[in-house]
């Protein structure tokens, strides 16, 4: 073995001992043996040599840390995470896998095959997929949320949240009022033929009452959104409506739909009936209200022919909507959704049925004002029955079991108060759900990755060869002007801000049907209120 007294290259102290020598085919003999009679090897290297040998030994030392560092840093990870949420995941994954299946052949039986067969569509829907896994999981901590009295809130709004809930599971409340309620709000809006006396002389007005306060669209719908036109300001928007069913589609094809329109009159008489009318005199009635709304049908613009805005989108004043449809009074109705808002006939208005609203006003001039009256109360009465006691959930589950085949009261009680009061009071109940489960570092790290996500495809688009630069440029622009809408908007976690946007809004811990009534009237003053300010996409 050689033996070094310490790692340098003078030549005087290179050896001590080694073994035997080796001979190489030019007859030199190399070892250190005699070396002190002999000019030494590293004596006869050039400068340049020395100095490329020296470097070659630094690099070499240098490689050789490199290699020693890494190596250190792989013993010290581990490389698997065994957290709960990463053991939660993976084994997640793998109960959905179907191994039977060639990932070659069907990637999408092998990756999902396991999690459809053991997750079968349950009773009361009509399909069924991850998402609707987690809401269950989601609607059971909202429960515990809602109906928890003694938890610690912080504002007014999320008590609001839990008293509707409340109301809306008091059943025994909601069993005892029956259809008062309802009988109460049709009197009030001047009566309706098919249950007792009805004004014959206000139609213009009982359109204006339940398209501003009941979130009704008879013939039309009304609403207030960001011009596409100009996206940084809202506008009103008129559009078709009016249908019962779906689609115009389940109207016209009478042969092929001839069981849903069966259970549709069906309904419609039993909710009649269900309000105070006699069953003869309430079909009849109904098949006329059905027989409107085939005519509403025909005049309905196919979406197939509605998929290019630039075709569909008429940008008007309000006064020129008495030239599309006269026997409207537009003015009036506009005031009235809008109150109190300042409307008059330079209000610009996006309309998008412009040939609709031409057949509509022609149709309800050469309509009966019994069928009109018939209909327009009935819009409110199909939207107002389902929050009414069990026979009318009945009515419309049978209903609804004939045109989806689910059944509707197969869930529990609670999850359909859980969704109620979460389209009602969303941004309540959502801060409810954010304190007691959404860690803050959870928003930031998703804000982080989509943020990086955005950058990787914006510094894609040079190196995209086959994209021109007029397409690379649009492409750019559109990226800069996504607006991300993650987690949660950052004001319901600020009680005051919270209770800001709730404030108007007065809700009873017993009386579920007028605080849903009570909704869509605040729902309209909001509306009302956007109209002049810009497009909020936080709300």
């Amino acid at each position: 073995m050689s033996a070094y007294k310490r790692a340098t290259l003078d030549e005087e102290e290179l050896v001590d001992s080694i073994g035997e020598g080796e001979v190489y085919p030019n007859g030199v003999q190399v070892n250190l043996r005699g070396v002190r009679q002999k000019p030494g090897c590293w004596t006869e290297r050039t400068h340049v040599e020395k100095r490329l040998l020296a470097l070659v030994l630094l690099l070499g030392v240098s490689l050789l840390a490199c290699l020693l560092s890494l190596g250190l840093q792989y013993r010290n990870y581990n490389g698997v995470c065994l957290s709960e949420p990463c053991v939660s995941v993976t084994s997640s994954i793998l109960r959905s896998l179907d191994r039977s299946v060639d990932p070659c052949q069907d990637f999408y039986s092998y990756a999902c095959g396991g999690w459809i067969k053991s997750n079968p569509v349950p009773d009361g829907h009509s399909r069924w997929g991850t998402f609707n896994e987690l809401w269950e999981h989601n609607q059971a901590i909202m429960k515990h949320l809602l109906e928890n009295s003694t938890m610690n809130i912080s504002s007014a709004a999320e008590h609001k949240a839990q008293r509707y809930y409340q109301a809306c599971m008091n059943e025994t409340k909601i069993e005892a009022l029956g259809s008062k309620p309802l009988q109460d709000l049709i009197e009030k809006l001047g009566g309706w033929n098919i249950t007792g006396p009805w004004d014959r002389n206000n139609f213009q007005e009982i359109l204006q009452s339940v398209t501003a306060y009941y979130r009704a669209s008879p013939f039309f719908s009304i609403f207030v959104s960001a011009d596409s036109k100009n996206s940084s300001s809202n506008i009103i928007q008129i559009d078709q409506s009016g249908l019962g069913l779906p689609s115009r589609d389940y109207y016209l094809n009478k042969t092929e739909n001839e069981k849903v329109l069966i259970g549709y009159l069906n309904f419609m008489v039993q909710i009649g009936m269900l309000l105070g009318g006699s069953e003869n005199n309430t079909r009849e009635q109904m098949q006329e209200i059905l027989d409107f709304e085939t005519a509403l049908a025909n005049i309905t613009i196919p979406q197939d022919k509605r998929r290019d805005e630039e075709v569909i989108y008429h940008k008007i004043t309000a006064g020129e909507l008495k030239t599309l449809a006269p026997v409207i009074d537009w003015m009036a109705l506009l005031q009235t959704v809008f109150h109190p808002v300042e409307i008059n006939e330079t209000e610009p208005v996006v309309v998008y049925a412009k040939e609709y609203l031409i057949d509509v006003s022609a149709l309800i001039n050469s309509t009966s004002k019994r069928i009109l009256n018939n209909y327009v109360v009935w819009n409110v009465v199909r939207k107002a029955s389902s929050f009414l006691d069990q026979r009318f959930q009945d009515a419309e589950e049978k209903f609804m079991e004939v045109m989806y085949g689910t059944k509707k009261t197969c869930l529990p009680r609670w999850k359909f108060c859980i969704s109620d009061t979460d389209n009602n009071l969303g941004f309540a109940l959502g801060a409810m759900f954010v304190n007691a489960t959404f860690a803050e570092s959870s928003k930031v790290q998703a804000v982080q990755m989509i943020r990086e996500i955005k950058t990787a495809f914006e510094e894609s688009l040079s190196n995209l060869s086959w994209m021109d630069e007029e397409t690379r440029k649009a492409a750019r622009e559109k990226a800069e002007a996504i607006y991300d809408m993650i987690g949660y908007p950052n004001f319901i976690t600020d009680p005051k801000e919270l209770d800001k946007v709730f404030n108007e809004y007065d809700v009873y811990s017993d009386l579920y049907f007028e605080n849903v009534m009570n909704f869509y009237n605040f729902s309209a003053r909001v509306t009302t209120e956007q109209l002049r300010k810009a497009p909020n996409k936080d709300q």
